[in-house]
């Protein structure tokens, strides 16, 4: 899906994938080496995630169930862990750096499906 910033008119992944089962929230990223630079993971249901295991630093993005930002966690490193953000309804996990100028808490942001390729 992408994922435009509604409140700056910007878009932040022109890719993200979705992880909505018990096993890709808790794998999440974790067998990737890299996020290309449009490349996202939406996680839900999810207010809080772990860095163990992983091999780079992300972007976290904690949005409510209207999608709008509660907190952004820059660059936040394997073996961390993020705080529990309230209220929030799940977390886009971006490239490290990928929110600069383009998402801050308080934004709108908007999940655009994209329908796979004709069969």
């Amino acid at each position: 899906m992408k994922i435009l910033n509604r409140t700056r008119d910007l878009s932040v992944s022109s890719y993200a994938a979705r992880g909505d089962t018990f096993m890709t929230r808790l794998l999440g990223l974790i067998p990737r080496r890299f996020l290309a630079e449009e490349e996202g993971l939406w996680l839900e249901p999810c207010a809080m995630i772990h860095m163990f295991f992983m091999r780079f630093p992300i972007d976290a993005v904690f949005l409510d169930r209207d999608l709008k930002v509660l907190r952004v966690i820059r660059k936040l490193g394997p073996w961390r862990v993020s705080p529990w953000v309230f209220g929030a309804r799940g977390v886009l996990e971006l490239p490290a750096g990928r929110c600069e100028g383009r998402v801050e808490e308080g934004d709108q942001l908007e999940f655009v499906d994209f329908p796979g390729p004709a069969v």
